[in-house]
């Protein structure tokens, strides 16, 4: 069972020429490359979060295993959705699921469940592989979807993802696919989202969730990105850095109502 696109000729361009033309013109050509442990990335559509997507990406060495974790929009499928079927297919060719770091992974998380629904119809991996494949066109895909869960909970998934990570013995780069603050004017977003990225950049999850909460934060992937960040205390990063930051106000010029969207690297 393969994965289809299923945001292609909305999120970005189903023709294969069109996408690479996009993908070329939103990333950085001479840039100097990190190998990093993780990145948060955006995930809507190109014209407006794709230029944070390809300047932060630009500065990353992508690596052959890639582990993308986003939140589950569609309200479908397990809590913990770890893809159960074969390749994931865009207009750039077929990404091949990492079946040994998989298999890892349903060995050592209690939580984790072979599930194909909360993929199905789900954008906001989707929308980030074409990037990869660009930059590595060999990579091997985990995709996971999380839609619940608790602190506990997320910090046991971290937990399972360093120790299979810690198995491979290989390099793994973990992406969190997250938006920022949702229809919120500019300025309200804007400063929400500072508050919420300065907990980022301090690598304090507590206070990052904290911050959620207290000003009813609406980053829709602020799970993967409390995994992430428990994840990257694992391995031991010591730096955050914000690479860029927009809201679609710098796109559309509305200033009524925007979403934010940050790319961050750590290492």
């Amino acid at each position: 069972m393969k994965r289809k696109p299923c945001v292609s000729g909305q999120f970005y361009p189903a023709s294969q020429k069109e996408l690479l033309e996009t993908i070329r013109s939103l990333c950085k050509k001479e840039e100097v490359k990190k190998k990093v442990k993780g990145v948060i990335l955006p995930h809507a559509g190109y014209i407006f979060s794709g230029k944070v997507a390809g300047l932060t990406l630009s500065k990353v060495t992508i690596p052959q295993r890639v582990i993308l974790i986003g939140p589950n929009h569609t309200g479908r499928g397990e809590v913990f959705s770890l893809w159960e079927g074969d390749d994931w297919i865009t207009p750039l060719g077929e990404v091949k699921i990492d079946q040994e770091l998989k298999n890892l992974l349903l060995k050592n998380s209690n939580i984790l469940k072979l599930d194909s629904l909360a993929h199905e119809f789900e954008h906001c991996l989707e929308v980030i592989l074409p990037f990869l494949q660009y930059f590595n066109p060999q990579i091997k895909l985990t995709p996971i979807v999380i839609g619940g869960g608790t602190p506990n909970e997320w910090e046991e998934l971290a937990k399972s993802l360093f120790k299979s990570v810690r198995e491979l013995e290989e390099e793994v780069l973990l992406i969190a696919s997250s938006d920022f603050s949702h229809y919120e004017p500019d300025v309200t977003a804007r400063k929400k989202d500072d508050l919420a990225i300065q907990a980022i950049l301090r690598l304090d999850k507590t206070e990052f969730f904290k911050k959620v909460i207290q000003e009813d934060m609406t980053i829709c992937g602020y799970m993967p990105i409390i995994v992430l960040l428990n994840y990257c205390e694992l391995c031991g990063c010591k730096s955050a850095e914000l690479v860029s930051y927009m809201t679609s106000a710098d796109v559309t010029g509305d200033r009524d109502s925007v979403v934010g969207y940050a790319g961050i690297i750590f290492y």
